[in-house]
């Protein structure tokens, strides 16, 4: 820990490994990817939105793939290298950079994803176990309902617990604030799941709905 004498270095360094944890968050991979490949813009498409869901609806699961391994390691990057040259104190702040960097990339006039692929990404470098709890719940969710959105929403939800129980209260608060910005831009997702008007899994790029 910094010296109280060195606040402002620790402030310098805070928004640093904020910056960081940004630009890495902000890399619009579903954008890029389906660009590259000739693929259609996935914007104008299904739920415009750029995560891995939406580019599912392309009907390239390789892409839909390369994208949510994309979206999850920039977040998972961000923490880690912060962690290493820094602490985890700072690599929280980098995990926070990444996630609001996906949700509103500058590159993309701040229009971005719905975050569930980087916030699984930053879980991963802080506290992998829940990580796999995470997974294992949006699996069984998704299975069950087809629904990604649903199932993004009950593992983000049930991510906060998990973590106080595994003993991680500071971990617990910082993934309490970041499931309650998922819910936020969720929140059409969810008004369309209470109405029965939300696109399910494999529904193809004419579903408004999902992730």
């Amino acid at each position: 820990m910094l010296h109280p004498l060195n606040w402002p270095l620790a402030l310098a360094v805070y928004a640093a490994a904020f910056a960081f944890g940004y630009l890495c968050g902000s890399i619009p991979f579903g954008v890029l990817l389906t660009r590259l490949a000739g693929a259609p813009d996935v914007r104008a498409i299904g739920s415009g939105n750029i995560g891995a869901t939406n580019v599912l609806r392309t009907g390239r699961k390789g892409l839909a793939a390369a994208t949510l391994l994309g979206d999850m390691l920039k977040g998972t990057v961000a923490v880690l290298l912060t962690a290493y040259v820094l602490d985890h104190d700072f690599a929280m702040v980098a995990a926070v950079g990444a996630f609001l960097g996906h949700l509103f990339p500058v590159w993309l006039r701040f229009r971005g994803g719905k975050g569930v692929a980087t916030y699984i990404g930053v879980l991963l470098g802080l506290a992998w176990p829940v990580a796999i709890v995470f997974c294992a719940i949006w699996l069984a969710v998704a299975a069950l309902t087809r629904y990604s959105s649903l199932s993004a929403l009950i593992a983000s939800a049930a991510t906060p617990v998990f973590l106080w129980w595994y003993g991680d209260a500071q971990d617990a608060q910082l993934f309490l604030l970041l499931s309650v910005l998922l819910w936020i831009m969720h929140r059409t997702n969810i008004m369309r799941l209470f109405r029965g008007k939300e696109g399910k899994i494999g529904a193809g790029s004419k579903a408004a709905g999902g992730a």
